[in-house]
């Protein structure tokens, strides 16, 4: 919105000290091979899963949330979601069709050019998150739901799969437009047959820390965790390679 992972844990030095205590350690110990990496509980790492399959495309479409608002863009949630499929074993490809700013109106107006610009075809899977900026907006809960219905109009019809990615209106907007708005994502996954998570931010937002200082979009740490609690939610609304 305008105005708005996974580290390796082995040194050499870490293998040095594993290896003398593995010595002092009884046979029935767990032996480290020189030169093995160590996991944080001072064991033998599990070996790195390999990547398999045909490459699985994922267009990440929507707002500064994808964008990566603030941070480097190596944090941003599409390419943090890309690292952890991988190291999955899932052979993805994040596309971060994020632009700081848009608009559900602005989202439709570049949706088909951003599906035409697809050489290889249609994806695998579309995220769609965007109505953020409609909500710091106050545009009507109308306007977004006809917006994010036409994108997923288009989206059936070119029988791209969506992953939906709820938002939620806080509650100093009033129950009425509360309760209008709540309703968008829910409703219009069921009728478009989207996958839907509820509310993507539901991981962070009570804490505080996990946002950068507008409190409008995560930091590093808070896009790590984003990844983390959406993460089986993207693999499984992946369809089957055929």
């Amino acid at each position: 919105m305008q105005k708005g992972g996974w580290s390796k844990t082995g040194m050499a030095a870490a293998a040095a000290a594993g290896l003398a205590l593995a010595g002092c350690s009884d046979a029935a110990d767990e032996a480290i091979a020189p030169g093995q990496e160590i996991a944080a509980d001072g064991k033998p790492a599990l070996p790195a899963i390999p990547v398999m399959g045909p490459e699985r495309r994922i267009i990440a479409f929507g707002d500064s949330l994808f964008a990566g608002y603030g941070l480097d863009p190596r944090d941003a949630y599409p390419e943090k979601l890309e690292s952890a499929l991988r190291a999955r074993g899932i052979n993805a490809e994040v596309v971060n069709a994020g632009v700081s700013g848009d608009t559900t109106a602005a989202g439709l107006n570049r949706l088909e050019f951003t599906l035409a610009a697809q050489k290889d075809g249609p994806p695998a899977l579309f995220i769609l998150e965007l109505g953020g900026n409609d909500l710091l907006r106050g545009l009507s809960p109308q306007e977004t739901r006809a917006n994010l219905g036409k994108m997923l109009a288009v989206l059936r019809e070119q029988k791209v799969p969506v992953l939906l990615m709820g938002m939620r209106s806080p509650p100093n907007y009033g129950p009425e437009y509360q309760a209008q708005f709540d309703a968008i994502y829910r409703d219009l996954a069921k009728e478009y047959g989207a996958t839907l998570i509820p509310f993507w931010l539901e991981e962070i937002y009570r804490d505080p820390s996990l946002f950068q200082q507008d409190r409008i979009h995560p930091t590093a740490d808070g896009v790590e965790r984003l990844v983390a609690s959406t993460l089986a939610e993207v693999e499984d609304a992946l369809p089957a390679v055929k």
